[in-house]
């Protein structure tokens, strides 16, 4: 399907790997131009390497939690017309009150919540101007699933959708749409850092902790298999195409089964 953005100008957080990877790799094939940017600076050089994009293909290093690198984002990108945020963090885990300090939640708000809000506010204005623009940020299963070793994930996600929602209705009329994906247990190196806690703590293999996970955690995830970066990648690539110019404000589920409830 020609999704009819060839040409248009792409900017994707979180690009190391994963999920940006994935997505670059199909907007580069719709003939998008990219700016890449990751925290990683190896990891982004490497993923720009494995895309092969030449020079429809930029890299910035920053780290988005900082004014500096925010302002550094903003002067290499310019103008665009589409922004994809993936990144973000799982955060500190283990019992909301007890485990979890005050600043492991401030960690997982500036990560995953403030920096979208940084990127929305540095690009979407312009987007607005210019009568044309798509954004897509990642969010969790967690935001209609909470589980409770997860508190600071689960909030910040949550806030994150709740400013897409509000965002969404007030920019779609000048033709920005703004949206999200919700994932689940994608294979990623986040969730590999997961299973690998889980397979030293249970004193087994990878692919052990994976499957007592499934089991134990996510019995509702029918397919019973982590996700791959390039079927959340699949969805992302629509919202960001001019097909999906009647798609406002929703949040897409690619989770395997893994959400029970009909909302959100």
């Amino acid at each position: 399907m020609d999704l009819k953005i060839k040409d248009r100008k792409a900017l994707i957080t979180g690009a190391a790997g994963g999920m940006g990877e994935a997505t670059a790799r199909l907007l580069l094939e719709e003939g998008v131009h990219l700016i890449l940017t990751d925290i990683d600076g190896n990891g982004l050089s490497q993923t720009a390497d494995r895309l092969g994009g030449g020079d429809r293909c930029t890299t910035v290093v920053a780290d988005l939690t900082l004014e500096e690198g925010v302002k550094k984002v903003a002067e290499a990108a310019g103008e665009i017309d589409i922004l994809v945020h993936t990144c973000g963090v799982t955060g500190a885990k283990g019992d909301p009150l007890e485990d979890v300090s005050i600043d492991d939640y401030r960690e997982a708000f500036e990560i995953d919540f403030l920096t979208g809000v940084q990127m929305a506010r540095c690009f979407v204005p312009g987007m607005r101007q210019r009568g044309w623009g798509r954004v897509v940020y990642v969010t969790s299963e967690n935001v209609a699933q909470p589980y409770s070793d997860e508190a600071v994930y689960n909030a910040a996600k949550a806030a994150l959708l709740t400013f897409v929602k509000g965002t969404a209705q007030l920019y779609a009329i000048d033709g920005v749409c703004i949206n999200s994906v919700a994932p689940a247990f994608i294979a990623t190196g986040m969730t590999d850092g997961m299973m690998d806690k889980r397979a030293k703590k249970l004193d087994a293999s990878r692919e052990e902790a994976i499957n007592t996970f499934l089991n134990e955690q996510r019995p509702h995830l029918v397919l019973h298999r982590r996700g791959e970066a390039e079927e959340v990648a699949a969805v992302i690539a629509f919202l960001c195409s001019d097909r999906a110019s009647f798609v406002v404000g929703a949040n897409y589920r690619v989770d395997g089964g893994s959400v029970q409830t009909i909302d959100l």
